[in-house]
């Protein structure tokens, strides 16, 4: 399998949704709450446009993320982190933290935050990241996600 890593493109918008909620969805999810968070998790044609949005393939999307970056503090935020199901644990995820990575200390970032789901701490946690604290889901009434954070160097 040979992975490539390519800059998300407005015409990618439909098959990235897609992706997402097959991803989120798999993590346990009934449908009712995947309808309730849908809204939340959709990717847009302004996220593709205004942020470092990049998305993995291999013969088919495998996963994607998007980096979003305030410069004047020289942080940043990874949203719609997601890894096809049948593609997990294949090294695609690493991939694509290497290229937020190599993206944050060119824009000497020094700290990225990310909203978790629970069931993702662990590979974040793997990534150098560390819980510092909860925050409300921002389509679930009373669910709190973790909030993490990475400094960087």
């Amino acid at each position: 399998m040979t992975i490539t890593i390519r800059r998300a493109h407005s015409q990618d918008t439909p098959m990235l949704n897609e992706l997402v909620l097959r991803s989120k969805q798999s993590n346990g999810y009934d449908d009712d709450f995947m309808a309730a968070c849908a809204d939340e998790l959709r990717v847009t044609l302004e996220q593709i446009a205004q942020n470092h949005f990049w998305l993995a393939e291999d013969e088919a999307l495998s996963g994607c993320v998007c980096l979003s970056m305030n410069d004047k503090d020289n942080e940043g935020t990874m949203k719609s982190f997601f890894i096809a199901p049948e593609a997990r644990r294949q090294g695609i995820g690493r991939a694509l933290w290497q290229v937020v990575l190599q993206a944050a200390q060119e824009h000497n970032l020094t700290r990225l935050t990310l909203d978790a789901d629970p069931a993702a701490v662990p590979f974040y946690e793997a990534m150098g990241f560390a819980t510092y604290r909860e925050v409300p889901s921002g389509s679930i009434a009373g669910r709190m996600l973790p909030q993490m954070e990475r400094l960087l160097p």
